[in-house]
């Protein structure tokens, strides 16, 4: 994966790591790594990113512990390039994502084909958490009768609670952050 780079595999792994976890933009990284001596554009670590993130992410997944059987579902809204959209997000009871989905629409179209994604990925929770929304409650409902009738099995429970989500709407708070600091320190 890293041969014929310029660069050491611990650096690019530095640069795209610090990139992806912390809050910081393409330059501060080419000040950090010129403070360590290795002189390097912002638009490489650009590129690293663009390559690395999404062959880190498949070795992270296969290593990736398996989810509960005890999910949050909910949906918030995001501006990306511009544009808003609604960000449909399920966490387990461990906090730690099950799945993801983004769609211009707030309709049940959406949240069936963001269940149906997360059903196939992880199979069926035993409980599903979620806010007063009756349009998630009514995909759950719908999505669960489908897969039930080609698995057998207990139904999902549906838990509708505004205050049991509290996990769900914290994690909500960093990903905003972390979108509203990359917009604008971008540089294109």
């Amino acid at each position: 994966m890293f041969k014929g780079r310029h660069f050491d595999k611990p650096i690019i792994l530095l640069c795209v790591r610090w990139y992806l976890a912390c809050n910081l933009s393409l330059r501060n990284l080419k000040e950090m790594m010129a403070e360590r001596g290795i002189d390097l554009d912002h638009s490489t670590v650009h590129r690293w990113v663009i390559c690395f993130s999404p062959k880190l992410l498949e070795r992270f997944n296969r290593k990736k512990r398996q989810v509960t059987c005890k999910w949050n579902l909910d949906e918030t809204y995001l501006r990306v390039k511009g544009e808003w959209l609604f960000l449909y997000r399920a966490i387990d009871s461990n906090g730690d994502m099950v799945e993801f989905y983004f769609c211009k629409d707030r309709e049940i179209t959406a949240a069936k084909r963001f269940i149906r994604k997360a059903l196939s990925r992880h199979g069926r929770p035993e409980r599903i958490t979620i806010d007063g929304s009756q349009t998630n409650k009514i995909a759950i409902l719908q999505c669960d009768a489908e897969n039930r009738l080609r698995q057998a099995g207990k139904p999902i429970a549906i838990r509708s609670s505004k205050y049991m989500k509290n996990t769900m709407e914290e994690d909500h708070r960093r990903i905003k952050r972390r979108t509203r600091s990359l917009a604008s320190n971008s540089f294109t």
